[in-house]
């Protein structure tokens, strides 16, 4: 069997093992983004993770999808809509948990 270094708990100096620290993804980032104070408008959240604004759409639909509640506060005329997570999934299934036929 291989596995990788961070993989697998490693021993510190007392000799305890200790977990390999959470990978944060950009869902994790997108979700501390959102449930700021003033949320975010789709233009930082393309310029901050580099998406186009399809693909910003995109991940605000798939947090929807997850059971997550978003608020749209439309700005004056020219200006880009800001998003804010106003409610949290009673109980947000990982998408790697869901069925591939569910989705």
């Amino acid at each position: 069997m291989t596995t990788t270094i961070n993989s697998i708990a490693r021993p510190n100096r007392r000799g305890t093992k200790t977990a390999p620290p959470k990978r944060v993804t950009k869902k994790d980032r997108l979700i501390k983004l959102l449930r700021g104070q003033t949320g975010a408008e789709i233009t930082l959240i393309s310029e901050r993770f580099g998406w186009q604004s399809h693909t910003t759409r995109a991940a605000l639909s798939g947090l929807r999808k997850a059971g997550y509640t978003l608020s749209a506060e439309k700005a004056a005329k020219g200006k880009p809509a800001r998003y804010k997570i106003t409610a949290l999934p009673s109980e947000a299934v990982p998408v790697a948990e869901v069925p591939s036929d569910a989705r």
